[in-house]
């Protein structure tokens, strides 16, 4: 990759982020009139001095990766520039290989939002309709959730269902045992509230969706998001890779987790250690053969922009239902940055669109995902007012996620 772009995206549709395109997949949250971009506030051509190399936001990840706090990646782009380009430690450490930009990083739960983006495609081609049951496409879930739960309840996070309780002691060996206990398990959700009663993360919510996918498209969820999210995006280092592939492709990071004893351990090459550290709780990343249907995957830092600017040109959507993604739709109490309660950044309002976090901070809109697992750590944020993607990618426990994320909203609005 170049030190000013990202290499295999077309410039000049880059430059439509934060311009004419990128502020109309915003325009009505931005109070636009519909039809009609709002235009980028005057300043956004300006790159603030914390976002710059050796500016603020540079010095902070520099210092945590010489603290060993960090491993991983940090990317800033702006209008399609790479302002800031930094690569810290070890994707793997037995056989010497370091993080670069190229490397791709395990997503957990900011890869959720392939999937939405997945079924407003199939909305867009008027294959099915967001106001569809589950029973409209799916077998085998109780009369309440079949009849009265629908795909927008699913996807803004308001289905009332319950979230089963996962087997993380289990390791998998193949694709299909991955779906087969996948689709055994959102059978066994139960209705905890009535439809349009926001949830917590439910899990159902992502693994429904991706079953109407391949009901819709006859296709496995993996397959349909690999041809018409990543590769129209042109993600060529992105993608729902095995565990194989994890163990032997020298540009995929390894996790390395955290025991309750304090040792690190390759998460991908000790499946047996499952007993992460109390204040790392969750599964070993590696036990699931292929990520469950609707979460995860693995995508390097510049991929992650190539997807925000596609997101904004119309690539993967049209801009109606781009607009319908990114829609402000449950409101949230203030949280930092969208993410989650107690960050330094405080939002002026919150809200939860499809599959994702939205928020205005300082006057503009942020969009964008986290997520973490034992030994991995992910975010991507969109800032379409001015055109700015951040991604953070890490593969260490003790990274603190959070915290990056405050700096860079902080070096971003100024």
């Amino acid at each position: 990759m170049s030190s000013d772009s990202v290499r295999g995206v077309d410039r000049r549709r880059l430059l439509r982020w934060g311009g004419v395109a990128g502020a109309a997949a915003g325009a009505q949250l931005v109070g636009a009139r519909p039809g009609h971009a709002a235009p980028a506030p005057a300043d956004s051509d300006v790159i603030p001095p914390d976002a710059r190399p050796g500016g603020a936001y540079d010095r902070y990840v520099a210092k945590l990766a010489a603290e060993g706090k960090f491993s991983g990646v940090v990317l800033l782009s702006h209008r399609g520039r790479t302002v800031l380009s930094r690569s810290y430690g070890m994707a793997d450490k037995e056989k010497g290989i370091r993080n670069d930009q190229g490397t791709a990083f395990y997503l957990s739960s900011a890869g959720k939002p392939f999937g939405a983006v997945a079924v407003l495609q199939l909305a867009q081609q008027g294959k099915l309709n967001l106001w569809d049951t589950v029973g409209t496409h799916l077998t085998g879930f109780a009369k309440e959730i079949a009849e009265k739960v629908t795909i927008h309840h699913l996807l803004s996070g308001t289905s009332g269902l319950s979230n089963p309780e996962v087997d993380v002691q289990r390791i998998f060996q193949s694709r299909e045992e991955v779906r087969e206990y996948n689709e055994r398990w959102a059978r066994q959700a139960k209705p905890v509230a009535a439809p349009g009663t926001p949830t917590d993360h439910a899990g159902p919510e992502v693994a429904i969706p991706a079953q109407i996918v391949e009901a819709v498209t006859g296709t496995t969820y993996w397959e349909y998001v690999q041809e018409h999210i990543f590769e129209r995006c042109g993600m060529t280092g992105t993608g729902f890779y095995t565990r194989p592939q994890w163990l032997t492709d020298k540009h995929i990071a390894h996790p390395y987790m955290e025991l309750a004893d304090g040792s690190l351990v390759d998460a991908v090459r000790n499946l047996d250690k499952g007993s992460p550290s109390p204040h790392q709780p969750g599964k070993n990343p590696g036990r699931n053969f292929i990520d469950a249907p609707g979460d995860g995957g693995f995508a390097t830092a510049p991929d992650l922009v190539r997807f925000a600017h596609a997101l904004g040109d119309g690539t993967v959507l049209d801009r109606h239902y781009a607009e319908l993604f990114t829609g402000a739709k449950i409101p949230h109490a203030p949280q930092g940055g969208g993410l989650r309660k107690g960050r330094a950044v405080p939002a002026d309002a919150g809200f939860g669109a499809y599959s994702i976090p939205v928020s205005l901070i300082k006057g503009q809109w942020l969009w964008g995902r986290a997520g973490g697992d034992p030994g991995a750590g992910a975010s991507w944020n969109i800032y379409p007012d001015t055109g700015w993607v951040g991604v953070v990618l890490s593969n260490c426990d003790g990274v603190p996620l959070w915290e990056i994320i405050d700096q860079e909203i902080r070096a971003i609005t100024g």
